[in-house]
């Protein structure tokens, strides 16, 4: 057996002395705070100490399954709530005579449908919703994670182009699961809508337009929410940063106020720069229903071109008001579900370790 050399033993046993030495005052004086024996012996735990709360802080420690739960829920929490807002936004986007509503002041269309329809008038396509919102904020929530790690996204420090992008292909996926039945739902909001149901819609549009009619606003919708995500996400990550910065976020970074915040300022951001898009994909999933206008292709600039002759720019922001309204809390109660799952989460992964 090789020999140790005296220099060797000498530090190993002056390493061991010191180690044992701070942690019996450690334990005995101050269990919380660090003492120091030398530089070079609080020089290791203060930086495993250190690696380990950043760890804590920038990573969920959450699997892929565990993020599709949350964000499951976060999702059918989030348009179940918001429903009867999503209708009055369609109906205003639609024309009146293809039943949408005949009102363009939101508190009078709102008024118009209580009248003429009832509470249950608000809440036409909810099945439909519930349906693919679950599904849909799964992958997007999981996704999103998955690429933010990938991108470096968790590292300390803002990074806005790596959320940006995490979210495009996050709402690439989601919008493949969710655009048919947002379709679906879009339909039975209307005014005199001619389904019956969601099983109604679904095989009247099989039997009468094909499987493609459920894809006819696939493209605009991406490119729709890639803007809307990328700015969505990166707002949110931004506030969120800058408000766990200041006293009231320093405590815990589960605070609820925080993610209120940041959510309900990213989705108002977010949801008023793509209004016009918004427009234009509801004019596609609409088209033929109740006498609406027909394109004679899914082309974003072929709608764009005809909504504006026909009726104006002013058109193109149609909705706007009940669009930011919808998703300034929506996405408020969203973050927030979300965020909460997680946490529910860690707490259970770690009831599971211990």
């Amino acid at each position: 057996m090789a020999k140790r050399s005296p220099e060797l033993l000498d530090i190993l046993m002056t390493e061991t002395v010191s180690e044992l030495q701070e942690k019996l005052l450690m334990n005995h004086n101050h269990p919380q705070t660090p003492r120091s024996f030398g530089e070079r012996e609080i020089d290791i735990p203060v930086k495993e100490k250190a690696f380990t709360e950043n760890r804590h802080q920038l990573h969920d420690g959450l699997g892929f399954g565990q993020y599709m739960v949350a964000g499951s829920i976060a999702g059918m929490v989030e348009h179940m709530a918001m429903f009867p807002v999503d209708t009055l936004k369609t109906r205003m986007q639609v024309l009146a005579s293809a039943g949408g509503s005949i009102h363009s002041a939101l508190s009078t269309a709102f008024t118009s449908i209580m009248k003429s329809e009832g509470l249950l008038g608000l809440y036409k396509g909810i099945g439909a919703m519930g349906l693919g919102a679950g599904p849909a904020h799964a992958a997007y929530f999981a996704i999103y994670e998955f690429c933010k790690e990938q991108f470096g996204g968790n590292q300390a420090g803002h990074h806005p182009v790596a959320h940006g992008a995490a979210g495009v292909l996050a709402t690439v996926a989601s919008d493949a699961v969710f655009t048919p039945m947002d379709v679906v739902k879009q339909r039975l909001q209307l005014r005199n809508s001619p389904y019956g149901g969601v099983t109604d819609c679904i095989q009247k549009m099989v039997r009468e337009e094909g499987i493609g009619a459920f894809y006819a606003s696939y493209r605009t919708t991406v490119v729709m929410n890639a803007p809307f995500t990328a700015v969505h996400f990166a707002t949110y990550e931004a506030v969120k940063k800058v408000l766990m910065d200041m006293p009231v976020g320093r405590a815990s970074e589960e605070k609820l106020i925080v993610h209120v915040a940041a959510g309900g300022a990213a989705g108002a951001l977010a949801g008023a720069v793509t209004t016009p898009l918004d427009v234009v994909k509801t004019r596609l999933q609409c088209q033929g229903v109740n006498g609406a206008e027909r394109f004679s292709s899914s082309s974003i600039g072929n709608a764009l071109q005809k909504i504006v002759a026909k009726e104006g720019p002013g058109a193109l922001l149609k909705g706007l008001k009940p669009r930011v309204l919808f998703h300034t809390p929506a996405a408020a109660i969203s973050w927030s579900t979300y965020e909460a799952g997680k946490k529910f989460l860690q707490h259970f992964n770690d009831s599971q370790v211990n």
